[in-house]
Formats: structure tokens, C-alpha cells, sequence
């Protein structure tokens, strides 16, 4: 036994010692003008772990695809995951033609930015180790840098994709898609994250991972697109709400959870390095909020429907991610679950509201994104310590006002250049048919 311990102690010592020697070669890092010191060894490790988490980031565009064709009908089911397959696609690409150097611009006015060097950089530097040994402040490379936020741009997309689905035309939501991620995100995400006025404010706006930027962002694109578009046929009459059925309950939990696990590395990943101690915290306060916003959910639709809901504690869930996006890393786990149970009850009496004004959301992404967007953003000014809450009305507005008036200026000229809505043969007989010659849901009787 003794000798096993002095063996185990050997092997402890001779593995402390190799991370003492790679700690010890040291890279230079420049940050601006300034210089950061930081070994190989953690180097490495943030650029793991923001690679991880973009991946986890990424895998949200599927939970995205499962929770929108289980909430709507087996008939546009085809459609819905055609929408979600390319918009991903769209926000890359536009995101590497130009939104990226919009976003982060060399120089700026404090509106608009342009990349000092130019937009071609992207594809000029293929491979070059000056811009990816010494990069951020955190240790990870550009082209980490690049994937991750290209995946949050697309995500700004996707939401309007959920409540303007059954019928509208594919076209006017890809031509959408493409104004949208490529400019408007980018332009707007620059104003806060891209040292914008919004930064630059005496106590900056304030918004850790998204709740506005990118969640409030999609959710204000999906309101303007479902007041444009109208209701569907039939959802509201004679002075009723109908409820459409879903294609798959299962598949919409499906998709909640694959979002959850998503949101990980998006609240996770936005810490921008591999910091034990921040990245543990900001894992722990998604999860409660999560947790939290669930259970306000099931308690409000309890309160409101006499039912136990299973879509609004499911929603319940994605709003109380949405609520603590914003503040996830200034917030006590406490304050978390606040957050999250607020979000979840703001969830249901938004979805309520928004039938009382025949605004025809099908899933309910205006609710979760933009009414918890706007709750989570202002949360972070009245809980976290060094927040402003003015700050935070006055992003909220900013971004809002810009965002909901050109979203709802493009979706109006398409509108009226061609018309964005489906007929209505197509409507009733589903945009599977018609558009895309296949059923999602097929059975063959012999």
C-alpha cells in the first residue's frame, strides 16, 4: 500500500511540474496597443472551450427546427425545417461576407463601422498565425472568434422563422433572412458589442450575452413580420382563439432540451475564455433561470387556462434562458431564479395579449424573445451591481426602434413588390405540397 502511494504521489509531482514548465512559455498577446502575457496552456484551453461551446451554439439551430415543426401542423412541416436548414447557411455566409467586420469595425462613429482593413480580409488571411496566435484578450483565435458570433447572428434569424411560419412564402423569408442577419444584426449588435454609443455611454448599456442583441433583435423581426403577414385562416373567429395542432408534442420537447443544452455555450461561450470560476457561475444561473421560468410558466398558464400546459411550461423554459442571457454573469444564483420565474410569467400573459390583438404567433417566439428579452435586459440594471437601469431602457429603445422599423419596412416592401403570403389554397392545403412536392409526415396504408 505504501509503495502505491509513494508511485501515486511520483506520478501527481511529475505532472505538476509539466504544467509548471507549460505555463512557463509564455506567448505575447497584443490586445490593441497594450500586451498580455499568457502561457500556451490556457491559450489553448479558452480556445477549446469557445470552440465547444460553438458547436453547442450551433446545435441550437436544431432545437430550433424540432420545437417549430412539433408546434405547427404535419402540413408545413417540410417547410419549417427547409427555413431552419438555410438559415443557418444564410447567417454564416453573410455573416463572413460582411456582417462580421460591420459588427466588429476597425473604425467606428459610434453608429456605423468600417473594417479598417477592409472587408476582404476574411478571405485574404487563410491561414496566417498574426491573427490567430495573438488575438483577444482572452486567448482564442479569429477564426473562433468569427464562427462563434456567426452562429448568434444566424440565431437572430431563426426566431423570426417559428411565428411567421404556415403562410409565408419561402422566398420573401429567405430575401428577409438575408437583409436581416447580414445588416441589420450586425449593425445594431455594433452598437454595444462592437464599442458602439451605446458603450460609450457614462454607465454602459449593458447586455452580457443576447438578451437584447440577439434574442429582442429576432423577436422584434418576428412581430413586425406576423403584423405584416396577418393571422392564418381561421385562428381567429367569431370572437375565439382556435388552437391548431401541433405536428409532435415529443418533438417539441425534443427541441427545448436540445435548446437548453444549447445555451450552454451560448451564456457559457460568451464569457470569451475558459475562466473557471465566471464560465461555473454563468452555467449555474442559466440553469436556474431556466428552471425557474418553467415553473412560472406552468404556474401562470395553471392561473390563466385552468389546465396544466405543457407548451407554456415549455416555452416557460426558453424564457427564462431568454430573462438571464443579459445579466448571467453579474446575477447571484438567487437573483437567477428570479429572473427566471418572472420571465416565465411574463411568457404566458404575452401570449394572451398578443391573441386579444390577433398578432398570430405560431410558437410563441415573440413572447419568449422579445417580451423576455426586454425583462431579462432591464433585470440585469436592477440586479446587477454596476448596471444602469436608464442604461438599459435606453438600449432597449435604440435597438428596438431600429430593429422593429426596418424589419417592418422590408417585410412592407416585399410585400408590396410581390406579396409575401402563400395563397390561400396553399394555406389550407399546407406549403408542403405545394412548395416542396414532399410531406414531412408520410403513411403508407397497403
Amino acid at each position: 500500500m505504501e509503495k502505491l502511494i509513494t508511485i501515486g504521489i511520483s506520478v501527481i509531482e511529475g505532472i505538476s511540474s509539466r504544467f509548471d514548465l507549460f505555463a512557463s512559455a509564455d506567448v505575447t498577446m497584443a490586445i490593441g496597443s497594450s500586451a498580455q502575457e499568457i502561457s500556451d496552456g490556457l491559450f489553448t484551453a479558452n480556445n477549446v472551450w469557445m470552440m465547444i461551446a460553438t458547436g453547442l451554439v450551433f446545435i441550437m439551430h436544431l432545437g430550433f427546427a424540432t420545437v417549430e415543426s412539433g408546434f405547427t401542423q404535419s402540413k408545413n412541416t417540410v417547410n419549417i425545417l427547409f427555413k431552419n436548414t438555410l438559415t443557418p447557411v444564410i447567417g454564416i455566409l453573410t455573416y463572413a461576407f460582411f456582417g462580421f467586420f460591420i459588427m466588429y469595425p476597425g473604425e467606428f462613429n459610434g453608429f456605423l463601422g468600417f473594417a479598417s482593413d477592409g472587408w476582404n480580409i476574411f478571405w485574404l488571411q487563410p491561414s496566417t498565425a498574426d491573427i490567430t496566435t495573438g488575438y483577444a484578450s482572452g486567448g482564442y483565435t479569429f477564426w473562433t472568434d468569427f464562427l462563434f458570433q456567426g452562429m448568434f447572428a444566424a440565431t437572430a434569424a431563426t426566431i423570426v422563422s417559428g411565428a411567421v411560419a404556415e403562410r409565408i412564402k419561402l422566398s420573401a423569408y429567405l430575401i428577409f433572412t438575408v437583409i436581416f442577419v447580414g445588416l441589420v444584426y450586425p449593425i445594431v449588435g455594433a452598437w454595444k458589442w462592437g464599442g458602439g454609443f451605446l458603450q460609450q455611454l457614462d454607465v454602459p448599456f449593458y447586455d452580457f450575452a443576447g438578451s437584447t442583441l440577439v434574442h429582442s433583435v429576432g423577436g422584434w423581426g418576428a412581430l413586425a413580420g406576423i403584423m405584416i403577414l396577418g393571422p392564418r385562416i381561421g385562428k381567429y373567429e367569431n370572437g375565439k382563439v382556435n388552437d391548431f395542432p401541433g405536428s409532435s408534442v415529443p418533438l417539441s420537447v425534443i427541441g427545448v432540451f436540445l435548446l437548453w443544452l444549447g445555451w450552454f455555450g451560448f451564456n457559457g461561450g460568451s464569457v470569451l475564455s475558459g475562466d473557471p470560476g465566471l464560465t461555473s457561475l454563468v452555467l449555474v444561473t442559466t440553469c436556474l433561470g431556466a428552471s425557474a421560468g418553467a415553473i412560472g410558466g406552468f404556474i401562470m398558464a395553471f392561473i390563466v387556462f385552468k389546465r396544466m400546459d405543457l407548451g407554456m411550461v415549455l416555452n416557460g423554459i426558453l424564457a427564462g434562458l431568454v430573462g438571464i442571457t443579459a445579466g448571467a454573469d453579474v446575477v447571484t444564483p438567487g437573483e437567477s431564479v428570479v429572473i427566471g420565474l418572472v420571465a416565465g410569467l411574463l411568457v404566458v400573459l404575452s401570449a394572451v395579449l398578443l391573441d386579444r390583438l390577433k398578432l398570430d404567433d405560431c410558437v410563441g417566439a415573440v413572447s419568449v424573445h422579445l417580451t423576455c428579452g426586454v425583462w431579462g435586459t432591464l433585470a440585469a440594471g436592477i440586479f446587477g451591481n454596476e448596471q444602469s437601469v436608464m442604461s438599459q431602457i435606453k438600449g432597449i429603445l435604440a435597438i428596438g426602434a431600429t430593429t422593429f422599423v426596418i424589419a417592418l419596412i422590408i417585410f412592407k416592401v416585399l410585400d408590396l413588390i410581390y406579396g409575401i403570403r402563400v395563397s390561400k389554397e396553399h394555406e389550407l392545403e399546407g406549403l408542403d405540397s405545394h412548395e416542396h412536392g414532399i410531406r414531412g409526415y408520410t403513411i403508407i396504408v397497403e
